[in-house]
């Protein structure tokens, strides 16, 4: 193991326990209120979330719309890959963050394209990931993995340990796993999204909540797909327990 990969290892262990901390009062306190601000977000919008991530889910796991190039990282070290995806996550930043302004700026109607959009943006770049790591996204398997490493970046409590374990343990379940808990995925996406979303809509702050949401959201799955594949490539390793 090299010295960045030791780094590397050090950085895995300070996410880990950022993961698997327990909630927090205001953590709890955020959920309830969450709860709440599901109940007053108009029923065509919870719609428009369900339908733009069952259409992402299939597309993601059958279809060829998302498809990159084949193993972008091959011959490279884990920095030169590190370093690749970060510039590609610079370049899906600025898409996110303009599509965010212009669909938040646009009002409710406008604004619920922003779901699909938003969800192609994200699964686009995990494809691009998952290539820059080395790994075949036309295997079914591996597009199964892009999958979780999404509800990773976006869910909370029991079910980000949950798919966090099944991340570090990928290479020994994934001939087990031929499908996605799609009732904990749709549930843990809008929780997470919903109130960020509803601002959007707000008239006068959509453009600006939009783009900073995009922008956050983007850079958040970035850095949970950047060491979630840290994590999977290190953990053929006896070092990581």
């Amino acid at each position: 193991m090299n010295e960045y990969e030791k780094k590397v290892y050090e950085e895995l262990i300070i996410w880990k326990h950022e993961i698997l901390k327990r909630p927090t009062i205001l953590d709890r306190l955020s959920k309830k209120a969450q709860k709440k601000v599901n109940e007053i977000i108009p029923e065509k919008v919870h719609t428009a979330v369900t339908e733009a991530m069952k259409g992402m889910v299939h597309a993601t796991l059958t279809g060829s719309n998302f498809t990159t190039r084949k193993s972008q990282g091959i011959g490279l070290t884990l920095l030169e890959k590190d370093e690749k995806l970060k510039e590609k996550l610079n370049s899906y930043r600025r898409t996110a963050t303009i599509e965010g302004a212009g669909t938040g700026a646009a009002g409710l109607l406008v604004g619920l394209a922003d779901f699909p959009l938003f969800l192609t943006i994200k699964m686009k770049f995990l494809f691009e990931v998952a290539s820059i790591y080395g790994y075949d996204t036309t295997s079914y398997e591996e597009r199964l993995f892009l999958l979780y490493v999404f509800q990773l970046a976006f869910s909370k409590d029991e079910a980000k340990v949950n798919t966090y374990e099944m991340i570090k343990q990928w290479e020994q379940r994934k001939d087990q796993v031929k499908e996605l808990d799609w009732r904990t995925f749709q549930q843990e996406y809008r929780e997470y999204i919903d109130l960020i979303k509803l601002l959007q809509m707000v008239p006068g702050l959509g453009a600006i909540v939009g783009a900073f949401a995009n922008y956050r959201l983007t850079e958040h799955l970035g850095n949970t797909a950047m060491n979630a594949y840290r994590l999977r490539i290190l953990t053929s390793r006896p070092i990581i327990d």
